[in-house]
């Protein structure tokens, strides 16, 4: 009934568990039978009738709840769950009862670390088990279970076992009250101040579809969002992590551009041109383009595009890490490739028909025949932990062109004739993924955070000396409704270029 759209009850049931049975409220009344039912343990069966809104049944789901609130603390005011809790929303529904019970409320735990990433507060608990069930079924790493017995039963782990896996924080999601909170969210806000929006995770090549949670102060959670064909109800915790670079913080703000006298900052618009003449005395064999697989099939076929038509040269490189992981996959979720488009990146290169190697890159270095190199990326750091090297390595070059989101301390380090220029993450762009599937996956902007950042798209086309105009227009409408202003920089003056200022 659920899954038909018709609103029914429930704490237990979830529809990537087993069925346990053990809320007893999504009661509906069986025509035939005296007495109701739990729906979700009830075979249906061919000329069955149900009926989830008489009188039997709303009273029966009444006092249900009654009784999950019997030991249920007055925590609301400073529950994390607050705005966002199946207990408030299902008693504003179905309850709204006069409590009768005179007995103390029986106390149990509060603030049980039960492991790196979960608190647990027993005394909210409502015992529906989704979270024993998740450890045993989905991550089958088995630390939680249900301790003693009657009004005195909690949650708890089994001793030497933390829960201490790599989907741990989906046990936080599928907890229906607050009593399963996560350490990194914990207090930072309430979710009535929060706005979403729905993207794709840029963390590995499964592509995990995701909401991700900000307002004007940064972005400050990612859940996960249900899709069959490829993460299913769940997501890893190493996903949830993503939020973290894309704000202000961790930015790369403005252009640095480096020489001889030191570095000068400038407007990124304003750094792309200024790169042009660099790329022009550099066409041919002595320029290369590196790329990591972060960017959207869109931003690839642009600078791909640009560097082979426009300055001649398909040395054009695929900055793969962690090759000894690469193909790995642990079997439900996580993969060793950490970039949400390789697919995506080897399709366009085999478009313009780019078959150099990173050993071409480096014998060009090493004898000087390339001189310039344009980096992108990478913004999620965790699938590069070599980064410092490769960044040594790349420095090599006469000239070298980095576009990157956030602030990194080996590019600051560096010397000689140097452009870093910010670029926008993927909230802040439409575009395509292509994830290990070959499942192209379209996703839409979130908000702005850096307002002068660029896309790939908007670099290549400013590095090859084209004017850039984005329409200046008093607002532009979200995938959440949410107004984003849009101003004309000074910069356009002289760079032709309109950057935005976001919401953020």
């Amino acid at each position: 009934m659920q899954q038909s759209g018709d609103r029914i009850a429930h704490y237990c049931w979830h529809p990537g568990l087993s069925v346990a049975g053990v809320c007893r409220l999504c009661m509906v009344e069986i025509e035939g039978n005296p007495r109701v039912q739990i729906a979700c343990n009830t075979m249906v069966t061919e000329g069955m009738k149900i009926n989830n809104t008489s009188e039997k049944v709303k009273d029966a789901v009444k006092w249900g709840l009654d009784f999950h609130l019997i030991n249920h603390p007055l925590d609301c005011p400073i529950c994390d769950q607050a705005g966002e809790c199946g207990l408030q929303d299902q008693y504003m529904e179905y309850g709204k009862y006069d409590p009768e019970m005179a007995e103390h409320k029986q106390k149990k735990h509060k603030v049980v670390d039960l492991g790196p990433t979960v608190v647990l507060d027993s005394e909210r608990c409502i015992l529906c088990s989704r979270c024993v069930r998740f450890t045993e079924e989905v991550s089958k790493t088995n630390e939680l279970g249900l301790f003693n017995r009657g009004d005195r039963t909690e949650i708890g782990t089994h001793d030497g076992m933390p829960l201490d896996n790599k989907y741990s924080l989906n046990t936080v999601d599928i907890c229906p009250v607050g009593a399963l909170t996560s350490k990194d969210f914990r207090f930072r806000q309430r979710v009535w101040y929060l706005k979403d929006a729905e993207t794709v995770c840029n963390g590995c090549s499964t592509g995990c579809n995701v909401k991700v949670f900000y307002n004007k102060e940064g972005f400050f959670r990612v859940k996960p969002v249900y899709n069959e064909q490829v993460n299913g109800h769940w997501m890893c915790d190493e996903g949830r992590d993503i939020y973290k670079f894309v704000n202000r913080e961790h930015r790369l703000l403005k252009a640095q551009v480096r020489n001889a006298s030191g570095w000068t900052e400038m407007t990124a618009g304003a750094a792309a041109k200024n790169a042009n003449e660099v790329l022009k005395n550099s066409q041919g064999d002595s320029l290369a383009l590196v790329l990591t697989a972060q960017y959207t099939l869109e931003e690839f076929d642009a600078i791909v595009s640009s560097f082979v038509n426009e300055f001649k040269t398909k040395k054009v490189f695929f900055w793969i890490n962690n090759k000894e992981s690469f193909e790995s996959f642990d079997g439900l979720l996580l993969r060793g490739d950490k970039n949400p488009n390789t697919k995506g990146l080897l399709k366009v290169l085999e478009k313009h028909g780019i078959t150099a190697t990173w050993a071409d890159l480096t014998s060009g270095l090493n004898s000087g025949a390339i001189k310039t190199v344009v980096v992108a990326g990478p913004e999620n750091m965790n699938a590069f932990p070599d980064f410092a090297d490769r960044v040594k390595e790349l420095s090599k070059a006469s000239n070298l062109i980095w576009l990157q989101a956030t602030k990194q301390d080996a590019l600051m380090a560096l010397t000689g004739n140097v452009w870093l220029i910010p670029t926008k993450t993927f909230v802040e762009k439409d575009g395509t993924f292509i994830n290990h599937a070959g499942l192209e996956q379209k996703f839409k902007k979130a908000t702005t955070i850096v307002s002068e950042a660029l896309t790939l798209t908007e670099a290549a086309l400013l590095m090859v000396g084209k004017n850039l105009a984005i329409p200046a227009v008093s607002a532009t409408f979200m995938p959440n409704n949410q107004r984003d202003d849009q101003v004309t920089l000074e910069a356009r003056k002289k760079n032709e270029f309109v950057f935005r200022r976001g919401s953020l």
